[in-house]
């Protein structure tokens, strides 16, 4: 970083005023590659009424916050069946879940078992208790909130979903409209 004040004449438009033929002093930052940058002069900085705004080129991420509920929840009774799926099959399977159009309402949702190493760089994975679920981002926006259930009931049984972003959902359970 380098900061510099000067009072000679810093090469400037032919149409545009001088700083210095008016007597301004003129204040630089030179900042790292890939940092925030401005520049100032010291009379702007008096006359201004209202506070200066800096733009960054790029924004650190803000760090991951403990308690916050996960993207997708799975109930108990959905965990339970999901554990003895992945035991009857294959220790490192991970269910993933997505949305694709279709069904009666417009989108539907997929379910499906793969292995764990199958999921892509992109893929948000939710973790409950050794158990993985993976969801592809743009189907995300359209889960965000869901909540994953399993009934055992000889009528209606199955997983449902329980999600908010939908504004219309089938008889069936398994479509939306968002």
């Amino acid at each position: 970083m380098a900061f510099f004040s000067s009072t000679a004449a810093p090469p400037h438009h032919p149409l545009l005023p001088s700083p210095y033929h008016t007597g301004r002093k003129t204040l630089s930052f030179s900042p790292p590659p890939n940092s925030l940058s401005f520049r100032f002069s010291t009379s702007n900085l008096i006359r201004r009424n209202h506070p200066l705004s800096l733009r960054s080129t790029s924004s650190p991420a803000a760090p991951p916050s403990e308690g916050l509920a996960p993207a997708i929840s799975v109930t108990e009774n959905a965990l339970k069946h999901l554990n003895r799926i992945k035991n009857d099959r294959d220790a490192d399977l991970c269910l993933r879940i997505g949305v694709k159009q279709g069904g009666c309402s417009g989108m539907s949702y997929t379910m499906d078992f793969e292995n764990r190493a199958n999921a892509r760089p992109d893929d948000s994975i939710i973790e409950y208790n050794g158990f993985a679920i993976v969801c592809d981002p743009k189907s995300l926006l359209f889960l965000f909130g869901m909540e994953l259930d399993y009934s055992d009931a000889l009528i209606g049984g199955g997983f449902s979903f329980k999600n908010p972003n939908a504004t219309k959902t089938c008889g069936c359970g398994k479509s939306f409209a968002a």
